[in-house]
């Protein structure tokens, strides 16, 4: 019998402890042998609930448990999640965790504690939720140089835009069904702000290229500005607007960024709806790979991290995550990645569009009826560099959306 310990019973770790309960005889067969939870740790107590015989309130009894295996950290946040999970290690244990914010600051040091060890620090669960990604870059793809990454890895705000589109709400107003329906947190900062995506493609990108990216390096835009009107655009054009984080090589170096996007019915992200995520991955030999699947939500996060106490225990003295290394790699600017952009403008195309294109060049128009006073534009593929100056010397800007290019024969 393999004792698990799991650290915090919130919306996941209850998850996990409702996945082993329910799957336990195909979980036990597929890591053969019995996985049985001997401690859950939270501060607060659970009368009523079975699950309360093994609540514990201090850490030093899993620690010192010589029995505990495996702990499965899924408390959110950087401490005390980081504390425990290296004195985890340290002591012996595997550590398995969901918590992304964590392993993006803190992943390449607990992955090299667990090597040195013969031990596993797995997070499947930490990017896509129930979707499987970590796996296929740290076995099925190693033979591939992966030169992009690009995502819907939030499912709030995946909801929130989808939603947005099928009935020209406000962000505003699906933001709120949005909180009501328990997709976004009361404090829906980190996802509509794109700070959660921003960390799931820090972590990707880190995997896929050995080395680490910093979070804090990569260019964040979430998605409150986006208005029922770009909506509007977005149809006029036979597109959609998604956001997306993506880390990509160009020559010989990489730049990483979360933004809002337009993409078009050709580009495979566009279909990915609701609450769902997709993960586009290309490599020089593969070429293209999409994962799909329910990014986010209790039992699917869940599977994932069970997934990889399953993994834990099959490898109990053998480490079989890839690591990166804690060396830093700096990211391109981004002033200097070269697209197209949409852009709003107040305005008459008849008394406006020459100034627009002494200053952009030929551009096409885009009109939505009913809305006056304002008119768009997609521009030819120019830097963002070039962009910010050639709209800070119009003056007359109401909005901006990247638009995503799919290469020709992907």
């Amino acid at each position: 019998m393999i004792q698990i310990a799991v650290l915090g019973y919130g919306t996941v770790g209850s998850g996990v402890v409702e996945v082993i309960d329910t799957n336990h005889a195909s979980i036990n067969k597929k890591a053969g042998e019995e996985i049985n939870i001997k401690y859950v740790l939270d501060l607060r107590d659970f009368p009523g609930d079975k699950i309360q015989e093994k609540i514990v309130h201090d850490f030093n009894i899993i620690l010192e448990d010589p029995e505990i295996k495996i702990v499965v950290e899924v408390m959110g946040g950087v401490e005390p999640a980081y504390t425990f999970t290296k004195r985890a290690l340290l002591a012996g244990k595997s550590v398995c965790t969901s918590n992304k914010e964590l392993v993006a600051r803190h992943g390449a040091e607990l992955l090299e504690i667990a090597r040195e060890r013969n031990l596993n620090y797995l997070f499947e669960a930490s990017c896509g939720g129930g979707i499987p990604i970590i796996r296929p870059l740290n076995s099925s793809l190693t033979a591939d140089e992966i030169d992009e990454i690009t995502g819907i890895l939030n499912g709030t705000t995946n909801y929130i835009l989808t939603k947005m589109t099928e009935e020209g709400s406000s962000f505003e107003e699906v933001l709120k069904d949005a909180q009501e329906k328990g997709y976004a947190e009361r404090n829906p900062e980190a996802d509509v702000e794109g700070h959660d995506a921003c960390r799931k493609i820090a972590i990707l990108s880190s995997l896929a290229l050995g080395r680490q990216v910093d979070y804090e390096d990569i260019y964040t835009e979430g998605i409150t500005k986006i208005t029922a009107d770009d909506i509007k655009y977005a149809k006029e054009m036979g597109k959609t607007i998604k956001l997306l984080a993506f880390s990509r090589k160009v020559d010989d170096s990489f730049y990483a960024m979360v933004a809002p996007c337009l993409i078009g019915p050709t580009d495979p992200l566009y279909s990915v709806n609701g609450v769902f995520n997709a993960i586009f991955v290309h490599g020089n030999v593969l070429g293209d790979a999409m994962f799909y699947g329910s990014g986010a939500g209790k039992l699917p996060t869940a599977s994932a991290v069970v997934s990889d106490v399953v993994d834990c225990a099959k490898h109990l003295h053998r480490s079989i995550m890839s690591f990166w290394s804690s060396h830093k790699l700096e990211l391109t600017d981004i002033s200097n990645s070269r697209r197209r952009f949409f852009v709003r403008v107040k305005g008459d195309p008849a008394a406006d569009l020459a100034r627009v294109r002494e200053l952009f060049g030929d551009v096409e128009v885009v009109t939505v009826p009913g809305l006056d006073g304002e008119f768009g534009f997609k521009t030819g593929t120019i830097s963002e560099a070039e962009y910010k100056e050639k709209a800070a010397e119009l003056g007359t800007v109401i909005n901006m959306i990247r638009m995503r290019r799919v290469k020709a024969g992907r």
